[in-house]
């Protein structure tokens, strides 16, 4: 082995010490950067000869360092557990703000809720009671009916647009699905090639791995290795993304709660219509599953249907006494609360009474200053079977699974931040770590560059200066 070879160990030497300085450059430069896996030089020694020549002089070193490449410090197990995290977490979710958003429609308890402006209802019939005849009562009894009524209308207002809102929601969701099956495709053909040309994709597996994290989170996909630097990513156990191919989702169903029941909502591959996707996880998932119709345990739509359940037994409730009372003119028969046509039975629920002569307070044959029929009235919040107890279950039912669906997307949410927590622990920068690797290289290119130095000036003593002894 020549002397030059030195000089060739010498420059290996410098060659991996640059390479190491600009990988912990790297790293310190996206120290912030999101999704961002940190990266480690990874190299080898080059042994010496295997044989010895003729005129060897035993033993040679070996010949210096080689490059092997980048080694991207991800790990799949951890990136798999994040991405199921993320699954259940995002259903869990969208799931637990739609029940928040239906408790909060209620308001209840409290001075706008149904059971306060039930409790004033019969309060105003025992008014009426208590005094019969008079002007005022009346004119408060019919007040606070139309208060009952407006706010029952309003509470299943709010129940539709919170399906709407939720239904829009689907919509963009299926788009940002959409968009990052695109996306995850083309990074797929991408890292193939750089991958069969030996280039470095490290940066391609980040953006890549973000991508797969949010499509988890936002359908439940599933990710395998297709062996060849791409990857398969599935949703509902069927094929987003296979290879450079993306399939396109669509949603379809009604958009309104009204015609869910005939067309409900759900999300189908348009290269097959009519091939419904199942999802089990997601924002997705959880957003469809509020969105199903009462029928089929749909929770928006269900409530609405017990909103309408309620108005229908206030009214029978209240219209079955009322019916037995005499009006001003004695007449019988005469329903206090009706519902108008076209509309759900809680926002269509009126007031039949105009004035105090036409509410029927008394028995027929008792005289205008008997209140029985009122007071009778004003009892019917009592009791087993009564609008109040029927309401205070639906309250009570709704808390309930609220509160069970916050719990779960709580613990959903731990378990996704103790997944990515474990994912940064091993993937992310250290700012430490890397000042300490920037200092090692430095050395060891300091080390290198003195041996070439020391190699340079051997050389100039064997080529310049030999022979000259004596002269």
């Amino acid at each position: 082995m020549s002397t030059f070879s030195g000089l060739n160990t010498a420059y290996r030497g410098l060659s991996a010490a640059k390479a190491g300085i600009d990988v912990s450059g790297q790293n310190i430069a996206n120290a912030r950067t999101e999704g961002y896996t940190r990266q480690r030089l990874t190299t080898s020694a080059i042994g010496g000869p295997a044989m010895a020549g003729k005129f060897s002089l035993g033993v040679r070193p070996g010949g210096g360092v080689n490059i092997d490449g980048i080694a991207r410090l991800g790990d799949v197990h951890l990136d798999a557990r994040v991405r199921a995290a993320a699954g259940v977490s995002g259903f869990s979710a969208a799931r637990a703000t739609a029940f928040s958003g239906l408790e909060s429609a209620l308001n209840e308890p409290g001075d706008k809720g149904i059971s306060t402006q039930l409790d004033k209802f019969w309060a105003s019939w025992q008014d009426v009671a208590n005094a019969p005849g008079e002007a005022a009562q009346g004119g408060v009894l019919l007040q606070q009916a139309g208060a009952l009524a407006k706010q029952l209308s309003t509470t299943y207002t709010e129940f539709d647009n919170q399906w709407s809102q939720l239904r829009g929601e689907v919509r963009d969701l299926t788009a940002e699905l959409n968009s990052a099956a695109s996306q995850l495709a083309d990074l797929n053909g991408r890292i193939r090639s750089a991958t069969a040309s030996g280039g470095s994709v490290n940066e391609l597996l980040d953006q890549r791995s973000l991508l797969t994290t949010t499509i988890a989170a936002i359908a439940g996909g599933t990710v395998r290795d297709a062996g060849d630097g791409t990857i398969d990513v599935y949703i509902g156990g069927n094929a987003l993304v296979t290879g450079t191919t993306a399939r396109t989702v669509n949603v379809i169903g009604s958009n309104t709660m009204a015609g869910a029941a005939g067309s409900p909502v759900t999300l189908e591959w348009a290269h097959r219509p009519g091939s419904a996707i199942a999802l089990d996880g997601g924002e997705l998932g959880g957003a469809v599953s509020m969105l199903a119709p009462a029928a089929s345990g749909g929770p928006i739509a269900k409530g609405a249907e017990t909103l309408d359940a309620f108005a229908q037994k206030l009214a029978d409730a209240v219209n079955t006494v009322h019916r037995t009372g005499a009006v001003a003119d004695g007449s019988t028969g005469h329903d206090f609360f009706a519902f108008a046509a076209g509309k759900p039975l809680a926002q269509g629920l009126t007031i039949v009474p105009t004035g105090i002569a036409d509410i029927a307070a008394a028995k027929p044959g008792n005289g205008g200053l008997d209140g029985s029929i009122a007071d009778a009235i004003s009892q019917l919040g009592e009791g087993q079977g009564s609008p109040d107890t029927f309401w205070s279950n639906f309250v009570v039912e709704l808390g309930v699974t609220t509160r069970s669906e916050t719990r779960q997307a709580d613990l959903a949410a731990l378990a996704t931040n103790s997944a990515v927590g474990m994912q940064l622990a091993n993937a992310s920068v250290d700012i430490d770590e890397e000042n300490v690797s920037l200092l090692m290289y430095q050395h060891a290119y300091q080390g290198a560059a003195r041996v070439m130095t020391a190699v340079d000036e051997m050389l100039d003593v064997l080529i310049n200066r030999t022979g000259l002894v004596g002269r």
